[in-house]
């Protein structure tokens, strides 16, 4: 009884000094985590104990949720599965956008198609979506990633390594992609052709679900209000926007168009019930990672998706 006791205290205490502490959540620039600043440019987080954390790579993210920095992010479906194989106790709580063109591989003039890979440098994010678009590409054109040479590069470096001549093909995604696609870069592979396989989702780590539902829901609360009014005063959404990715708002109008992104409605249909299309999403990248050499063993995905907030039953 004593140690039940003094277990709960300290459960408490815990939750008290985190629950005076801001709500931490971490971004790489993504055009579908755009909504999150969004309302906070509308003044929708306002009185609302929240900060959003601008990082220059998802890998950033991971780390500040595996040490705690972070009390949710954004990330896609499969770099939470890799969290999940390393023990990191965190749950799927909303799906923030899902990628239809918005990822992809270009590649130079001399490059015809994926089978022209073959010995080139193709630069890539070391991120498991980066690697699994990569693997998705190749695996079209009968390659493997032994057939090119692999070039890593963080996000932040992609436009210069790509103007610098620095590798013959890339995988990027939005805003990069955009203003590759202005210079004319071709593109040779992009998420369009695996449908339903990049999703962005926003995960919390468990301990701030036990102490922070509240201003969680208040913060998808405001997330929704800002959909509402990209699709209400878009002219005004997108020129709040696009100065953040460096983009004209026809730049940012355009990043959208490969994208879509689910309101509450859209996410109670994708995340409700143990047998909901996330969960079976997640079952079948869990897989591919798994083949593909992503994932080191098999992940149990059935505790992966929390969905108090997409059901309303949050106190």
């Amino acid at each position: 009884m004593a140690l039940a006791l003094a277990s709960c205290a300290a459960l408490l205490s815990a939750c008290g000094a985190r629950y005076e502490a801001p709500l931490t959540v971490g971004t790489n620039t993504w055009t579908g985590y755009e909504p999150l600043y969004l309302a906070r440019d509308l003044g929708l987080h306002e009185g609302l104990p929240l900060r959003l954390v601008e990082l220059g790579s998802t890998t950033q993210s991971m780390d500040g949720l595996r040490t705690g920095r972070l009390d949710m992010a954004g990330l896609t479906l499969d770099e939470a599965l890799t969290l999940v194989q390393e023990g990191i106790p965190i749950k799927v709580i909303w799906v923030l956008d899902i990628s239809r063109g918005a990822d992809a591989l270009v590649a130079r003039y001399g490059v015809a198609g994926l089978a022209d890979l073959r010995g080139r440098k193709v630069g890539v994010e070391q991120t498991a979506v980066g690697a699994y678009m990569l693997n998705s590409a190749l695996a079209n054109a009968g390659l493997r990633t032994t057939d090119i040479t692999v070039v890593p590069l963080p996000l932040d470096e992609h436009l210069t390594a790509w103007r610098e001549s620095q590798v013959d093909a890339l995988v990027t995604f939005d805003p990069v992609l955009q203003v590759l696609r202005g210079e004319g870069a071709p593109v040779l592979f992009d998420s369009s052709a695996i449908p339903g396989e990049i999703v962005d989702v926003l995960v919390a780590r468990t301990d701030a679900l036990a102490c922070c539902t509240q201003r969680i829901s208040q913060l998808l609360a405001a997330h929704e209000r800002a959909l509402a009014h990209l699709g209400t005063a878009r002219e005004d959404a997108l020129r709040r926007m696009a100065p953040r990715l460096g983009l004209t708002p026809t730049e940012m109008d355009a990043t959208f168009s490969g994208i879509e992104l689910p309101d509450a409605a859209a996410n109670r249909t994708l995340m409700s019930g143990t047998d909901s299309r996330l969960a079976a999403s997640a079952q079948r990248m869990a897989l591919g990672m798994l083949e593909q050499g992503l994932l080191q063993r098999r992940v149990d995905t059935t505790h992966l998706i929390d969905d108090r907030f997409v059901r309303g039953t949050t106190p």
